[in-house]
């Protein structure tokens, strides 16, 4: 066998030339050999490693199928039938827990709901009268105490998160007044077209809906629209620049030197430097007008409209929905202008405002709000 292999694997001269010089290196047969052998062992380790990793991988699905099968066995009505049969009080325990998992994970999110109830709040308060409620139901059926107890819960934090929207509306409302805006205007022009198949909600056994339901589906809409409403009213600064090179109102004129009435902000930048959304809503216009050269018009519902000039690259369509900060445009000197500049208005039912405190108060507003 040892002949075999040192047949297979004669000692061998190499000749090595190098900058002029010839070396000789020899290979001797045991050198070869150990050679073979060390690939040879490499071979069989990297072979066992990928079994391992093969059957790892294989294992893991085995377990997230065992996992997949005993989620889909938790979540059969036969189960839940076998846990209602076992009795009652283990039910209302599990529905404790997960109304408790419900509120938690509520106020986790948007912060600690309101249990105090202030002057001038029409939300409903159920504490009282939901105590009598429990203490009846559980003299005069013990086993469905805990359940009265549940839904006393479940009221409780309805009226809670009831007080939550109404305050954030409130906020809202007191916030958009300090713009010179209406906000009643903004509730109606927050109305969202909307249609699909009529299904009736229901809290009751014969079709009804709680009351306190029903309010609280009404306070979440008023905040919903209030708060769409002051994210169209613009928030971002259209340029990042240092500084405004003219404000709103009466100024010389660049061109004549005389005065003359100029209705939005100047923001001077470098020649391509990125134009932005000031808040979310729909581009309504896209081209050119006269003085404004190459001109954005993006349309923010309730009257109100930005208009952004001098572009010198546009970079949205008509009929684009765009959020505040979204990329819109590339600043330059089109039309009637002395240089690099992005030339901002806002309008209200086409008339021009001062946008400096809209860009002002506006972030103010969302860091109260949110």
């Amino acid at each position: 066998m040892v002949a075999r292999l040192k047949a297979a694997f004669p000692d061998r001269e190499l000749i090595m030339r190098s900058q002029g010089q010839v070396r000789f290196i020899r290979i001797s047969s045991r050198l070869q050999l150990s050679a073979v052998c060390l690939v040879a062992g490499l071979g069989v380790v990297w072979t066992g490693a990928m079994g391992t990793m093969a059957f790892a991988r294989l294992s893991a699905t085995s377990e997230q199928a065992a996992l997949l099968d005993r989620e889909a066995k938790v979540t059969t009505a036969e189960s839940r039938v076998a846990q209602y049969r076992e009795g009652i009080d283990s039910v209302a325990s599990d529905l404790a827990r997960r109304q408790q998992f419900i509120e938690q994970m509520v106020e986790a999110h948007i912060g600690d709901l309101p249990k105090d109830k202030q002057q001038g709040e029409t939300v409903s308060d159920s504490s009282g009268e939901a105590a009598q409620t429990v203490k009846k139901v559980s003299m005069a059926l013990p086993e469905a105490g805990k359940l009265a107890r549940i839904e006393a819960d479940q009221l409780a934090f309805v009226e809670r998160l009831t007080r939550y929207a109404d305050r954030r509306s409130q906020m809202a409302m007191a916030s958009i007044r300090r713009l010179g805006l209406n906000p009643n205007a903004m509730i109606m022009g927050n109305a969202r077209a909307e249609g699909g198949p009529f299904l009736r909600l229901a809290t009751g056994s014969d079709g009804s809906l709680d009351s306190r339901f029903q309010r609280l589906g009404a306070s979440l809409a008023r905040m919903d629209a209030l708060e769409n409403g002051l994210e169209s009213i613009p928030q971002v600064s259209p340029a990042h620049v240092a500084y405004v090179s003219s404000s709103y109102g009466y100024r010389a004129d660049p061109f004549t030197g005389g005065a003359a009435f100029h209705a939005g902000l100047d923001f001077p930048g470098p020649m391509g430097s990125p134009i932005y959304a000031a808040a979310k809503g729909r581009v309504s216009f896209v081209g050119q007008k006269q003085g404004y050269g190459n001109c954005i018009e993006i349309d923010h519902g309730n009257g109100l409209m930005t208009r952004y000039a001098h572009l010198s690259r546009f970079g949205a369509l008509v009929g684009q929905e765009v959020d505040a900060g979204t990329a819109i445009a590339a600043m330059g000197s089109t039309g009637r202008s002395t240089g690099s500049h992005l030339h901002f208005e806002v309008r209200i039912n086409d008339r021009p405002v001062n946008p400096r405190p809209f860009l002002e108060a506006a972030r103010r507003v969302q860091q109260q709000v949110g």
